[in-house]
């Protein structure tokens, strides 16, 4: 069990391994729902097979980039995403971007809670003719809420191996899927569709780009382990190419299902409807693996969002930190299971809520660790009045008026299902870009504004 919390990693016991981030990142996509949204691109969206291999490839090369940037801060200064953070915004300014960080992760958990349950419920019925009851729902989602505290709770050493294994054995299921679909699907229709509209290209990267975003945050925490000569440029190609091999395959198959079989685009259970269309020596294999990697992602998200409960004043151990995590989406999952209409409108409508407000965030921290920010150890866990990251009155004032300000932007751009901004017909509104504007107006603002002085006395270091 990984026993450390917040404080640094010593320089003596980073003992990591870039490689071993790539298959991290590989397991943070490892999910069933980027079937549904490649079928959405094709049914709403329109596009044709060439722009939704555009949109698989330049999404995650977008987000991931900035994922693997953002991984830098961990090697630099050894410590978790939202630890860092008090660097930049101040001991008590960092309480405001880590606590809607924080609710706002309980929606992604859910979300993927909700998802893993399914998989599980779909697996019961295709190979043992078990049909749902309310009943049989909470247990399974208990039971995928317990896994993933219990992979989280252990820490980096368990997250690591659980993600090599589930990346070979989700990766081999997916060729199933693949080979069976290169020899089944109506290839002439898939190819001759015509081409949709340039701008629901755009749109659909911004979607997509979104959900990766959402890993930004937490790049530090599965980067702290690594030598301080661990390579920048390693750290964000094997975040782009974690997330590459497995975003591109599962969108493109998701966009050739749904030229036969539309509705997945739609279903409130996405998970059972491809269970339908695969045969069933390739369906109860390939779902058994999509559990393994929800729950995976969901131990990530707990694992980080433990560190965030940290920094808001939880002074409890890593392990029950994540606890309050897994409490919560087992109670949000379980009211969602039994109410929700639109499973598919749910997870889209957090997928753009959380590009936005980790957007803000990003932008801030982002053009802070641009400008050389190196990490004062000590200062970060001293959180008393005068300390080295005080600031005024335990604000850093610029970098809390750019996040504001980045934060409102984003929402006039956004709509969802319970919230339309005012600029939501605007192009960037159209288009799904309000996550992008976020980090464009955090970054302008912020990178405008001079730089307070901290108490610690550090030099610039180098990328």
């Amino acid at each position: 069990m990984e026993n450390r919390g917040l404080d640094p990693v010593p320089d003596d016991e980073r003992t990591g391994r870039v490689r071993t981030l790539f298959p991290t990142w590989v397991t943070a996509n490892m999910t069933v729902l980027l079937l549904t949204v490649g079928a959405g691109l094709t049914v709403f969206a329109g596009l044709n097979f060439w722009q939704v291999l555009f949109v698989a490839v330049a999404a995650p090369v977008v987000s991931f980039g900035l994922v693997g940037l953002v991984s830098i801060a961990g090697k630099r200064g050894g410590a978790p995403g939202m630890a860092l953070s008090r660097a930049v915004f101040g001991q008590r300014g960092n309480l405001f971007p880590g606590a809607l960080l924080w609710v706002v992760r309980w929606g992604w958990e859910t979300v993927n809670a909700v998802t893993g349950s399914y998989a599980l419920l779909a697996v019961l019925d295709l190979a043992f003719g078990i049909r749902r009851t309310h009943t049989l729902i909470l247990v399974t989602l208990t039971a995928f809420v317990a896994a993933s505290f219990l992979v989280s709770g252990l820490g980096i050493r368990a997250l690591r191996l659980s993600s090599r294994t589930s990346v070979q054995l989700f990766g081999a299921a997916s060729l199933l899927v693949l080979v069976h679909l290169i020899g089944s699907a109506p290839w002439r229709t898939v190819l001759d569709r015509p081409p949709g509209p340039s701008a629901r290209m755009i749109a659909g990267i911004g979607t997509l780009a979104a959900g990766g975003i959402s890993w930004v945050p937490s790049a530090p925490d599965f980067a702290r382990y690594l030598p301080r000569s661990a390579s920048g440029r390693a750290m964000v190609g094997a975040a782009v190419g974690g997330a590459l091999v497995t975003v591109l395959p599962m969108v493109m198959m998701g966009a050739v299902m749904a030229v036969s079989s539309p509705h997945l685009a739609v279903t409130k259970d996405p998970v059972a409807f491809i269970g339908e269309l695969l045969p069933k020596w390739i369906s109860v294999p390939y779902l058994l693996t999509a559990v393994v990697g929800m729950a995976l992602i969901n131990a990530m998200s707990m694992y980080s969002a433990g560190f965030t409960a940290q920094t808001l004043g939880f002074a409890i151990p890593r392990a029950w930190a994540v606890g309050v995590n897994a409490t919560i989406s087992l109670l949000l999952g379980g009211a969602l299971m039994m109410v929700a209409t639109s499973f598919i409108d749910t997870f889209l409508s957090f997928l753009t809520l959380l590009g936005v407000t980790f957007s803000a965030w990003l932008g801030v921290f982002g053009v802070d660790l641009l400008r050389g920010r190196t990490y004062d150890p000590g200062a970060l866990m001293d959180t008393a009045p005068g300390s080295g990251y005080w600031y005024a009155g335990g604000f850093s004032r610029p970098a809390m008026a750019a996040w504001a300000a980045a934060l409102v932007t984003g929402l006039l751009f956004t709509e969802v299902e319970w919230f339309s901004g005012p600029l939501t017909a605007s192009w960037i509104g159209r288009h799904g870009l309000g996550w992008a504007a976020t980090v464009l107006v955090a970054a302008g603002v912020y990178a405008a504004l001079p730089s307070p002085a901290d108490g610690t006395g550090g030099e610039p270091d180098r990328f």
